[in-house]
């Protein structure tokens, strides 16, 4: 793939460069800026070699939001000129968008001269503004997505041992084949999240009334895997009350949302003999008094000396409102792409531009 640093002349050329500012705002306000601050170094650069920039963004599932929240907060930011960059209206208004329509793709690279993705989080997706574009423009990436596929792909190429995988977050579907992939690479797997009560329940745990996915993925194999590490203690909640207890201890009627004291405790001791952490999703139920952990977990990432990888979008989220995106040595803009190019080591949105 082409970086736009190899983009010889871009004086007087129009720029359709596809972001993902698909981010939170409430009454007009954009909640968190992560990805539109990971995306304002290309969009400057391009401006500066004289091209004019189109931005290209979803907002929403349906398209039927609107980009003004976006607009005004970018703008805000990067202090670009609307003279230099304009937008698109939200491209999942277009039913060919979501389609990979064609057609819809030919009306749009109408528009501009070269074709740039600065939308990994994106990526994974076979959209007509990812993977139809670049069959009628010249087609490069942004600087943000080169970083994307340099550090991530530092967890399943040139390997730094001892490497540490965390992995939480609840979807069991897309999480397993990154636990089948990653147990031949990494030294150990530590299962938190909503997942690790599946793996307990599969040890004969009593996990109460935890989330649990019961479809049959073959647990059982995977925990004689000396590589597979699961919470000694868990947080969970009884009645109104939130009670730190061994696993062991879990009653029919609780609720685990977190894990607990001695876990993190065994987990910062590896974590401190790591060279390579790669941290997928959240530890706990964050939404409902269970971030304690992976904010813990997270301190303990920051402060240690191995190269530290963060990706998920959930976890991405609790980094941004601990102000600590700059505290490792690389955090993914992407959520289920991240997840995805873990797993394949590549995306549609990548193939299209090779």
């Amino acid at each position: 793939m082409r970086s736009i640093k190899q983009i010889k002349n871009l004086k007087g050329k129009i720029a359709l460069v596809r972001v993902d500012f698909n981010v939170p705002t409430k009454n007009g306000e954009v909640l968190d800026d992560f990805r539109i601050k990971k995306a304002i170094p290309s969009i400057k650069f391009l401006i500066k070699k004289g091209a004019k920039v189109i931005l290209i963004t979803h907002l929403g599932k349906d398209g039927s939001k609107s980009l003004k929240p976006i607009i005004k907060h970018f703008f805000k930011i990067s202090k670009c000129s609307k003279s230099q960059v304009s937008f698109f209206d939200n491209v999942r208004k277009f039913a060919g968008e979501m389609k990979n329509d064609s057609s819809f793709a030919k009306k749009l690279s109408i528009l501009g001269d070269i074709y740039v993705n600065e939308a990994f989080s994106v990526s994974h997706r076979t959209h007509a503004s990812v993977i139809g574009l670049p069959r009628f423009l010249p087609g490069y990436i942004g600087f943000q997505f080169e970083e994307e596929i340099k550090n991530l792909s530092n967890t399943f190429k040139k390997i730094k041992h001892p490497f540490l995988f965390i992995l939480g977050g609840a979807k069991f579907s897309t999480k397993m084949p990154m636990i089948q992939k990653y147990l031949k690479l990494a030294d150990y797997i530590f299962i938190g999240g909503a997942l690790s009560s599946d793996f307990l329940k599969a040890k004969g745990y009593v996990v109460g009334k935890s989330l649990v996915d019961n479809t049959n993925y073959g647990i059982k194999k995977f925990l004689k895997n000396k590589k597979l590490i699961l919470p000694v203690d868990v947080v969970v909640k009884s009645g109104s009350k939130l009670i730190n207890k061994k696993v062991s201890e879990v009653k029919k009627d609780e609720i685990i949302l977190d894990i607990g004291n001695k876990t993190v405790k065994n987990l910062a001791q590896l974590i401190k003999k790591s060279k390579l952490i790669l941290l997928n999703g959240p530890l706990g139920k964050y939404e409902s008094s269970g971030a304690k952990s992976t904010r813990e977990v997270l301190k303990i990432v920051a402060k240690a000396k191995a190269k530290s990888i963060i990706g998920g979008g959930d976890i991405v989220s609790i980094i941004s409102k601990m102000k600590m995106e700059e505290k490792f040595s690389f955090v993914s803009t992407g959520g289920g792409a991240a997840l995805d190019f873990l797993i394949n080591g590549t995306l549609p949105g990548i193939k299209a531009l090779k």
